[in-house]
């Protein structure tokens, strides 16, 4: 899962002093925290839909997180108004489908986008994995 010598991957005082590595197809469902989708994330829109988040990185000062996420299916809203994400996409297979735009299919080995200001739908099709990385534009 996570290999490293000098920090512990998920402990909250750990300092970045090195390289990182997870390997997120080593995961098993059970080592991720599980909830509903709800906002401030993205606002479901058929129904309740499970999510599981596994943290690697939490870097409140630079404003950078990292880690892996499950959903399954379902359909949801998403609006990056104050963050955003980059994702590459490890099982699974969803379309998203920004506001005015052509829908997209993501599938695993796909990388995307979602810069501050995208706002559209996201649908998964099947039990989704992803590697993310959200950053959060510090205020000058």
């Amino acid at each position: 899962m996570c290999a490293t010598n000098l920090i512990r991957c998920g402990h909250p005082d750990w300092k970045i002093t090195m390289t990182v590595v997870f390997r997120a197809n080593d995961l098993k469902t059970s080592d991720f925290d599980e909830s509903l989708l709800a906002p401030p994330m993205a606002t479901p829109l058929s129904g309740d839909i499970v999510v599981r988040g596994h943290s690697f990185l939490d870097d409140d000062e630079r404003g950078i997180y990292s880690g892996s996420w499950e959903s399954e299916p379902g359909t949801s809203r998403w609006e990056f108004t104050e963050r955003g994400e980059i994702i590459v996409v490890v099982s699974g297979r969803m379309t998203v489908e920004e506001d005015g735009k052509p829908a997209v299919t993501l599938e695993p080995g796909d990388t995307a986008y979602f810069p501050l200001g995208w706002k559209g739908v996201w649908t998964v099709h099947e039990r989704l994995r992803k590697v993310y990385v959200v950053y959060v534009p510090k205020n000058s």
